[in-house]
């Protein structure tokens, strides 16, 4: 593809950027998707696109034609397309990440993981696993508030570790993050006993409730990361169950989970036998959304 199907006159973006915010308004879209996507495609800063001082310029160069970049933000408006997938990035703390169709969006609530698990590590150091990786958010997080920590991800997904590494490389940290593909805590047997720490966000909607989600999320966003079981606590039950075998005494057990089951997941906790302290935490919005533990 030539570098002229990426140059486009000034003008021509802002006439598209006016008809796209026009279609989203119409179809219930949030029209600042519009400037958010503009942002990342086209190199535009916040300031040309509230003044709209980009009109008069010469030539803009995008990543992507904009005939193609017209098709994806119909897809967004017919076929709810989330527009990070089309952008292929989103914000995550401080980081810009790299997502696609294989891994879940990472959400901005679950930003507060990172927080409580710096809040709760005892020494910053030894391993810490981060079961159901992703897109590497989580990882990413942790090697970046324990820096004396080795970082072990999992995911079952050859397609997610793919993004996930690649935003490790991309964000500087390869060499503290290790990928492993397998199903929770099975490839890392050789570390039994070992962990200061894991972090989950795991699967945790109940199959019944995935067609109720928005059509974003259950038309284009991975089954296999959202579909949590019958009562949705499948994943959660069997970290519940197995992480002690992996855990050093004092190891941090922190997982997110759905609005409504902190109650369960506090009583699965208290009824394994192996875990104390145990603590639920809320999100920004007030839903006990964190459950926190410590092997005895």
């Amino acid at each position: 593809m030539g570098e002229k199907h990426l140059i486009v006159s000034g003008l021509q973006l802002w006439q598209w950027r006016n008809a796209a915010i026009k279609a989203a308004i119409a179809t219930d879209v949030p029209p600042r998707e519009v400037d958010w996507l503009l942002l990342e495609v086209a190199g535009l800063d916040r300031l040309a696109l509230r003044l709209e001082s980009f009109k008069n310029w010469p030539q803009i160069q995008l990543q992507l034609p904009l005939q193609e970049l017209d098709q994806l933000w119909q897809r967004r408006l017919n076929d709810r397309l989330p527009v990070q997938y089309i952008a292929g990035v989103t914000p995550w703390r401080q980081f810009k990440i790299a997502v696609s169709n294989a891994v879940l969006i990472p959400r901005p609530e679950t930003e507060s993981l990172i927080d409580l698990a710096e809040a709760s590590a005892s020494k910053t150091s030894g391993h810490w696993a981060d079961l159901g990786t992703g897109s590497g958010a989580i990882a990413l997080g942790l090697a970046d508030v324990l820096p004396k920590a080795t970082i072990h991800a999992v995911d079952y997904s050859l397609a997610a570790l793919a993004i996930a590494q690649a935003n490790a490389e991309n964000l500087g940290f390869a060499d503290r993050i290790k990928f492993y593909q397998g199903s929770w805590w099975e490839p890392l047997a050789l570390l039994k006993g070992q962990f200061s720490g894991m972090v989950s966000n795991p699967p945790y909607i109940p199959t019944s409730t995935l067609p109720t989600l928005q059509p974003e999320v259950v038309n284009h966003e991975p089954h296999l990361a959202l579909d949590g079981g019958a009562d949705g606590l499948d994943c959660i039950r069997h970290l519940i169950e197995i992480s002690p075998r992996y855990l050093r005494s004092g190891g941090v057990w922190l997982i997110e989970m759905m609005a409504g089951q902190a109650d369960e997941v506090r009583e699965l906790l208290q009824n394994q036998g192996n875990y104390s302290n145990i603590q639920i935490h809320a999100d920004l919005a007030g839903i006990d959304r964190f459950a926190l533990a410590y092997r005895s």
